[in-house]
């Protein structure tokens, strides 16, 4: 056990050696930040670190990415999408709840076809929560809102900054018509479920964390959502980078409080989901470990990695 240990310090050691010494053009500052990220990280964390705290622009979400294979990952949460962007879809006794709803092109080729797989009615679909006002969120919202009359729900931000893209002419797709305002520390109850929005202004204005519970058998955890990460920080202003440490410290707050124990995210491409689903797969029936529950603790650590490569971006401006 000690050897383990000793070997896992080790290793931690060279995975921070390696990593700043593809940054030693950079300041000490962001040196020290970039240490201090990847020691939080430890090795559950580290494609976050490298993904967060790596300079300049990383590789984005793309409509075009690889299509997963929709799958059911706790007795009442699904996802359903691509590599790069996911939909959840949370059941309860009186219908469904999606969080996001994906790029408008993805509705009759992976959202439609990925809920009839794992057999969910898409009449049953009473709420749409959108995390964030871009289109890869809100994509299929106003057809999901005509075809099914599901009630969408959004920041009351970025409700206002898809009607200012609209009347400007800018929306790429259709907004869907404005309609329920998710409140801060608020929630969408269905079914005996609560969904509770979080705050998380920085990447939009408007973007939402989301808190809520999935079933594994007989035990219940909490779920988060950090629904407004940002995945370009060379995009954000100065004032949405602080802005966006502060909905982190906030949205951190509530995951304690509410004992968050499970990690998701509707941009898996830092949290190795796709590690998680082939672990999920061979798990069997006889129980064991589910790999999307990763512990107060370490969602905390999560968060904290998210921080820490902000305060780096940060440190970076400020050597300029």
């Amino acid at each position: 056990m000690k050897t383990n240990k000793i070997v896992g310090f080790v290793t931690s050691l060279l995975t921070v050696a390696v990593f700043v010494s593809a940054h030693t053009q950079e300041s000490e500052e962001v040196l020290e930040r970039i240490r201090s990220a990847r020691t939080i990280a430890g090795s559950q964390w580290a494609v976050a670190a490298d993904y967060f705290c790596k300079k300049g622009a990383v590789t984005p979400n793309q409509n075009a990415d690889p299509v997963l294979e929709p799958m059911k990952i706790f007795d009442n949460l699904y996802f359903i999408g691509r590599t790069g962007t996911v939909v959840y879809a949370i059941t309860t006794p009186n219908g469904i709840i999606l969080i996001d709803s994906g790029y408008i092109d993805d509705l009759e080729t992976v959202l439609m076809p990925g809920m009839d797989h794992l057999g969910l009615d898409p009449a049953r679909i009473e709420y749409v929560i959108i995390a964030h006002g871009h289109a890869d969120h809100f994509g299929g919202a106003a057809y999901l809102q005509e075809q099914y009359g599901a009630r969408i729900v959004m920041g009351a931000s970025d409700w206002d900054l898809l009607e200012r893209a609209s009347v400007e002419g800018s929306l790429s797709v259709p907004a869907p018509d404005r309609d329920l305002i998710a409140m801060d520390g608020g929630s969408i109850s269905l079914g005996g479920v609560e969904v509770t929005t979080i705050f998380i202004p920085g990447h939009t204005p408007g973007s939402l964390g989301l808190i809520f519970p999935v079933k594994d058998g007989e035990i219940t955890h909490r779920a988060a959502l950090f629904g407004g990460t940002i995945l370009n920080p060379t995009r954000i202003t100065n004032e949405g980078l602080k802005q966006y440490r502060d909905s982190i410290e906030n949205f951190s707050q509530y995951a304690w409080d509410m004992k968050v124990d499970v990690e998701i995210q509707n941009h898996p491409l830092y949290d190795e989901m796709q590690n998680k689903i082939s672990l999920l797969k061979t798990r069997g029936t006889g129980g064991g470990r589910h790999p999307f529950v990763v512990g107060q603790e370490a969602y905390q650590n999560f968060l904290d990695v998210m921080s820490e490569c902000t305060r780096v971006e940060q440190a970076r401006r400020a050597a300029r």
